[in-house]
This record gives structure tokens, C-alpha cells and sequence, in this order.
């Protein structure tokens, strides 16, 4: 099967945060699950960085994915280049799988998808989801308005919790929704992450207004724990952001408690869950939250909030699902540093080994792939 994914941007393009990684493991667990995969994307790395990449021919990346990167000209994705190459590459395609909403390549894609008759899954990321702070709603409806006229009949919604399915429905009641969830990349074996009986706390994810990191320091300074804590709040966003909350920090007087790690990849990541005892993450919408599975994959337990889809923290026994609310999350972790942390972080493990491999959910996306094709 010839499967084209178009995204804005693709790997190594880590300024965008987990999508890049979850849209480049999915390819690759395809490609091993025998579908022949290409990428037409851009060298987007943020509002302004370009990746170090080829641009005047595909790029063959492990385990065998071939990329279209083509140069942008403004903003994040706008490249004359990659609608030269659209009608091509979906000719090429048996399916085409479009990632994200409000970015350039989404209308062309969606028009030429009904133009030739291609079938078409397309993955939002959370992008049609709200929340009470959400940005540029009167300009994001009228998008979604175009978006409804161009997309081709049959097209298929790909989401990633019943929560983004139902929050989806609502501005593209036409459309099938399937949930497939994201995949989780599972370390063979956990290092030795033993403290000095302080409770280590953790936020890894982007800085950024949705992941509620205001909540999380509030809730810091009325802690009463029976022993010393920390925060390692570990991200990049805007820079002013990032210093408003550094200074937040100093003027609700936990600042000694808490450290800003900045961003954190690869090897350096995997370090800092082994250095965490428990993980919070506090945002006000996710689709998904990939940080979630990666913590439990690294038998992190977690609280995080009704904002997420992960209700099942709960019923796994390796965390919590709370109210974002700073009383709350206070409430939530000193219940439970007087709890086993370790055994739940392991129970979250078995969990994520059991549902959410990127073999099982590569192999779901084939099915589907498969369903949507023509016999």
C-alpha cells in the first residue's frame, strides 16, 4: 500500500513539540508493517529556523521513509514548492494522511484529495479543540467553514481519545471519527532513579498559556509535605512567557524549589524521568498529551488533568485525574507522596506496553488505511 502523509513539518523539526515525533514513529512503524511511505512536508523548524536538510530531491530516512522536504517562504509552511509537488505525490498515493488544521498545506490538500478522488485521513492533533483562552476563535471558524466546502466525501477524522472525538464532532458533524490512539516508544529497561527522599517533582512539555504550569506553581506554594520537595519544570516556549513564569515562581516564594530545565531530548529526557518521582501535567485541552504515555512508559505516576484524556490513570492504579484547579493538584500530590510511587509508575509501564506500542497503533493505521482504499 502507497500511504502519502502531508504534514506543515516533520522530523527533525523538534521546535514543534511532540507531534514531530509521534507523526515520524507512526511512519515508521508502517513502513515496517510493509506500507511503502512518503512524506511531503516542509523544512519548517519554528517561526524561524529552517531545518539543514536537502530541498531539491527526496530524503530517505531510517527505516525507510521517503521525505519531500520543500522550502518555506513566510510564516511556518507557506511554499510554492510543496504545491508544485502536491498533485504528483497523491496521484502516486493510494491513501493520503493530512496532519493539522490551520497551516497552508491543509486547503490544497483537502481540495486536491476531492479533485482526485483520493482517500483522506486526516489527523487534527487537538487543533479543533477549545478552551476558555483559546486564540483567534472568529478567524479559526471561519477556516473550518472553507475546510467543511473543500474536504473530499468519505473523508476519515483521525483522533486520539474519545474526548478529541467528541470535541471534533462538533465543527465536522460529516465526518467518520476513529480513535487511534498515539503510540509510546518503550525503554528496554529503567535506570536506577533512587533520590535522597526528597519528592522530585516534574513538567516536561512546551511552555505555553494550555499547560496550565501557573496552576502547578500556585499549587506549589501551599504544599505541606513531611519532607523536602523539588519542581523541574523542563520545556522551551516564548521567551517572554517563559520569563513571566520564572518570575511567577520568585513572587509566590518557591522559586528555590524550582528549576527551570529548559528543553530536553533524547538521552537528556530519559535522565530526567529516571531523576522524577512523580509527574504533573496540568493543561486545560490536550488530545492526547504524549507526555503522559512517555512518563508512564518510564514508570513516572502522574496527575494530570481533566483537560487530557487519560481518565484511566485512575482505574490502572498509576496515577491521578483531577480538577485543574491549584487546591487540587496541592490535595493530589500530597496524597500521594505518602503513596507507593514506585509500584505505580511500574503498574503504568505494564500499561503502556500492553495498548499503546507503536507496532499496535501502526498496525491499526493500516486496517483503517486498508477500509478507505478501493478493491
Amino acid at each position: 500500500m502507497k500511504v502519502l502523509h502531508v504534514v506543515p513539518s516533520f522530523y527533525p523539526a523538534f521546535n514543534y513539540g511532540g507531534p514531530i515525533t509521534s507523526v515520524y514513529e507512526l511512519c515508521a512503524g508502517l513502513v515496517r508493517q510493509g506500507c511503502e511511505v512518503r512524506v511531503l512536508t516542509t523544512d519548517a523548524n519554528g517561526l524561524h529556523a529552517v531545518l539543514n536538510v536537502e530541498k531539491d530531491a527526496s530524503v530517505m530516512l531510517p527505516p525507510g521513509i521517503s521525505v519531500r522536504y520543500c522550502s518555506r517562504v513566510f510564516r511556518h509552511s507557506i511554499s510554492p514548492r510543496l504545491l508544485e509537488e502536491l498533485a504528483p505525490a497523491l496521484r502516486w498515493a493510494d491513501v493520503v494522511h493530512l496532519t493539522a488544521v490551520y497551516n497552508f498545506p491543509t486547503l490544497p490538500t483537502l481540495a486536491a484529495c476531492r479533485w482526485l478522488r483520493k482517500p483522506l485521513v486526516w489527523s487534527p492533533r487537538g487543533a479543533l479543540q477549545r478552551w476558555q483562552s483559546s486564540r483567534r476563535a472568529t478567524m479559526k471558524a471561519a477556516w473550518e467553514s472553507v475546510c467543511r466546502q473543500l474536504a473530499p466525501e468519505g473523508m476519515v477524522l483521525h483522533v486520539t481519545s474519545a474526548q478529541e472525538a467528541a470535541e471534533t464532532a462538533l465543527r465536522f458533524p460529516r465526518a467518520r471519527a476513529v480513535v487511534i490512539p498515539n503510540g509510546v516508544e518503550l525503554p528496554p529497561s529503567l535506570v536506577d532513579r533512587n533520590g535522597s527522599g526528597s519528592l522530585r517533582l516534574l513538567f516536561l512539555g512546551r511552555l505555553d498559556p494550555k499547560k496550565g504550569i501557573e496552576n502547578l506553581l500556585a499549587a506549589c506554594q501551599s504544599l505541606h509535605l513531611d519532607r523536602p520537595w523539588c519542581l523541574t519544570i523542563a520545556g522551551s516556549g516564548d521567551a517572554a512567557y517563559s520569563a513571566a513564569l520564572e518570575q511567577s515562581a520568585r513572587q509566590l516564594g518557591v522559586g528555590e524549589h524550582v528549576r527551570f530545565a529548559g528543553e530536553v531530548r533524547g538521552e537528556a529526557k530519559a535522565e530526567l524521568f529516571a531523576a522524577s518521582d512523580l509527574a504533573v501535567f496540568p493543561s486545560h485541552t490536550e488530545n492526547f498529551a504524549m507526555v503522559v504515555a512517555e512518563a508512564l512508559a518510564h514508570g513516572v505516576p502522574v496527575i494530570t488533568s481533566k483537560g487530557t484524556p487519560w481518565s484511566g490513570i485512575e482505574a490502572r492504579g498509576c496515577g491521578f485525574w483531577v480538577e485543574n484547579d491549584p487546591s487540587t493538584l496541592a490535595a493530589t500530590i500530597e496524597r500521594m507522596s505518602r503513596m507507593p510511587l514506585a509500584e505505580m509508575g511500574a503498574r503504568g509501564r505494564r500499561w503502556m506496553k500492553e495498548e499503546f506500542s507503536w507496532e499496535t497503533v501502526s498496525r491499526a493505521m493500516r486496517e483503517l488505511y486498508a477500509k478507505l482504499v478501493p478493491k
